[in-house]
């Protein structure tokens, strides 16, 4: 049996642009893309902190070192520059990888830096 896990996230990146007219997708730094282990032309689930809204689209590279996070095409209805979002990717495997399974976890500020890097989420405390 498959089951989807998730493979990598960039946690609380700052949207830098929006592009209606765009031919459509996510445009991320390259750097952050490589950093996450995202491919280019990945499907990837957006999440707006900011405003809720939740919807799937696909990676595509932005200039390295340009801390880039353009939401483009229809999807530009759904965030503003400056909202903080979650970009998650995730992966399919059998139950016995998924064992010893580990995320890309990337955190970044406000500036879209990385400030953190992890594969694994602390247990949440009631």
């Amino acid at each position: 049996m498959q089951i989807s896990m998730l493979k990598a996230k960039l946690h609380k990146a700052h949207v830098t642009q929006v592009e209606l007219e765009y031919e459509g997708s996510c445009a991320i730094d390259s750097l952050l893309l490589e950093a996450s282990g995202i491919r280019e032309y990945e499907q990837i689930h957006i999440y707006n902190v900011d405003n809720g809204e939740r919807f799937i689209t696909y990676a595509i590279r932005a200039e390295p070192g340009s801390k880039t996070i353009s939401i483009n095409g229809a999807a530009a209805h759904k965030a503003t520059v400056g909202d903080r979002v979650i970009i998650c990717a995730y992966i399919n495997m059998d139950q016995n990888e998924a064992q010893s399974f580990k995320p890309s976890l990337v955190y970044l500020d406000e500036c879209n830096t990385i400030t953190k890097q992890s594969n694994r989420i602390p247990v949440q405390v009631a």
